[in-house]
């Protein structure tokens, strides 16, 4: 089986359907291979910020999107101890949403292939694991999948790879990957949720312990933070050691971690900090984590990622629609997220580094005067909020309609 389009995204993730929803809108032909047969994928990021909201208010979709089933995150809080700091409040930031957006990332993708699927111009096959590139000379040329029907060959004018850290396409054009670091990994697991409970996320540090509490409607989204390959010492030690812990990290979770009843409830996410050195060759474009892997702090990753779909569309649609996309363009579409990729990823070093490091070794964790400063002058918080919720570079749509100008 064979096709030919202008455009073939590899990886329905948030970059991959973000990116394939605004070429169909600008009348590019493009199909988007998703190598599973549904989102369903539990433990991935569910937090969509102001900058992904803005997004889709400029393309009419933040109605609908707000009509779904969802939870609003106002504030950031931390727990140091005995003392509680308030960290960041998006109730005061600019835009048109001061919330962070908690959705599952399944629901997320299932209402961007939704708004996709109106356009003629997007296909999107399911169960369709890209494997290699296709390539005429020293360019790439188009993409070899696996599908349950047969081997499946997209050949296009651009090949993107949004298919994730563990990227099968970059490996096979070669690019080099600068492993940035990461000190710890995260198990991820669910808590019951109360009625009582704050609307916040909530860090909780203790001397060699750290937990982040998501709320998620009846249930808590929790992050259990080890040092980098520490998550089978934790298991070894037994479940039930590790339900002591976080009530001990957690006292308001006393009673809610007799769910936990293996380990197959406990989700390890071994954290990468990494990014290409080069994104793109003649023919092939790397975005979202394939080109930059995120550590989960700040939830950004998300929406790095759709801000790398967005800005790509806005530089490639009209190259694409005249046939002649070059390496020239793809490496504008580089630099102009190079930039805020890597302030955002030495902003999390840095938290990486001062506060979680420290803390996971032992140290005993205490505010800072700049932190109790932050906590206790409410306008200062929409600060580390701006940072968070919109980023160091939000991305506008430029992609046009082409089907709202054609009628």
């Amino acid at each position: 089986m064979s096709e030919i389009r202008t455009a073939c995204i590899v990886g329905g993730g948030p970059a991959g359907m973000m990116l394939g929803l605004l070429l169909a809108r600008a009348g590019i032909d493009v199909t988007v291979l998703e190598k599973h047969g549904d989102f369903l994928r539990d433990f991935r990021g569910d937090t969509v910020h102001p900058s992904t909201l803005a997004v889709l208010n400029e393309l009419g979709l933040l109605p609908a999107f707000l009509q779904r089933p969802h939870d609003e995150l106002e504030r950031l809080s931390g727990q140091v101890g005995d003392e509680l700091v308030n960290i960041a409040d998006f109730r005061h930031i600019p835009g048109v949403a001061q919330f962070i957006a908690i959705m599952p990332q399944w629901d997320f993708l299932d209402f961007l292939a939704d708004a996709a699927k109106v356009y003629p111009e997007f296909h999107l096959h399911m169960c369709a694991e890209a494997v290699d590139l296709i390539r005429e000379g020293d360019r790439v040329a188009g993409v070899r999948a696996k599908a349950p029907q047969g081997d499946v060959d997209v050949r296009a004018d651009l090949v993107v790879a949004a298919d994730g850290r563990n990227s099968t396409l970059r490996r096979r054009a070669g690019f080099e990957v600068e492993d940035l670091g990461a000190a710890m990994d995260v198990l991820w697991l669910r808590l019951p949720r109360h009625p009582s409970d704050a609307n916040a996320a909530l860090g909780r540090l203790l001397a060699g312990r750290m937990m982040v509490l998501i709320p998620r409607g009846d249930y808590f989204q929790c992050a259990y933070l080890v040092k980098k390959g520490g998550a089978d010492a934790v298991k070894a030690g037994g479940l039930e050691a590790f339900r002591r812990d976080i009530e001990t990290i957690a006292p308001t979770m006393a009673g809610r971690t007799d769910g936990l009843k293996s380990w197959d409830d406990v989700k390890l996410l071994t954290v990468v900090i990494d990014r290409l050195k080069t994104w793109c060759a003649p023919g092939l474009l790397c975005i979202g984590d394939c080109a930059h892997a995120m550590s989960p702090v700040g939830g950004v990753g998300i929406n790095l990622a759709i801000q790398d779909a967005v800005a790509a569309a806005g530089i490639l649609w009209a190259p694409l629609k005249a046939g002649r996309v070059t390496l020239a363009d793809l490496q504008r579409v580089q630099r102009r997220r190079e930039w805020p990729t890597t302030v955002t990823q030495l902003g999390q070093i840095l938290v990486q580094n001062a506060v979680i490091a420290p803390t996971l070794n032992g140290a005993t964790p205490r505010p800072g005067w700049p932190v109790r400063l932050l906590s206790r002058t409410p306008w200062l918080q929409s600060l580390p909020a701006r940072i968070v919720g919109l980023g160091v570079r939000p991305e506008h749509v430029r992609s046009p309609d082409a089907h709202m100008r054609a009628a």
